[in-house]
């Protein structure tokens, strides 16, 4: 397996080796000590804080975010387990070095590379094929009181999704602006 900081600060990007012969393939898709050793530096975050497994599937065309969490924020790691996804992340991170710069993403069930989101970031993802079930290992229980949300389509953030939009949530489409988000943080 193989480690790649992005461009957004303390974002990874995993890439594992899959064994492909003629029955298939075997891959594995964690791994707590690289994880560990790689993210060490750039967050408080530790695979063993990892306490929920949860997954989405979605249609093509679908938009899923850009969700994210207030307070202590939250980390994840995100995969496309069946199918193939364009993510997306944005840092919220007042802080950063990469304040404000989003970061796009293909993950699919052919590479099984996975993404390390730190807490303070917004995350969103559109659904690239028929079907695309998207897999969430995160750090903390859900507090819906600290959800936030901005529009998939907020012109400040133009986010170049790469297919029309087929579909989106009720709270998606009814989310804050990047500017609303800005005055609350």
């Amino acid at each position: 397996m193989r480690a790649k900081f992005t461009e957004l600060e303390g974002v990874v990007l995993f890439t594992p080796d899959p064994f492909r012969d003629g029955r298939g393939l075997f891959t594995r898709t964690f791994d707590a000590r690289l994880f560990d050793a790689v993210v060490a530096d750039g967050t408080p975050v530790r695979a063993a804080d990892f306490i929920q497994d949860s997954q989405s599937r979605s249609r093509r065309g679908v938009i899923r975010g850009m969700h994210g969490r207030s307070g202590r924020g939250e980390a994840k790691l995100v995969r496309c387990a069946h199918g193939a996804i364009h993510d997306v992340l944005v840092d919220i991170r007042r802080t950063s070095p990469t304040f404000g710069r989003t970061q796009a993403f293909t993950l699919d069930d052919d590479t099984f590379a996975h993404l390390f989101v730190p807490p303070g970031l917004l995350h969103g993802f559109q659904a690239l094929t028929d079907c695309a079930d998207v897999c969430y290992r995160i750090d903390r229980e859900h507090d819906p009181a600290e959800d936030l949300a901005v529009a998939y389509d907020d012109p400040d953030l133009a986010i170049a999704w790469p297919l029309p939009v087929s579909a989106v949530s009720a709270r998606d489409a009814a989310a804050a602006s990047w500017a609303s988000l800005m005055k609350s943080l």
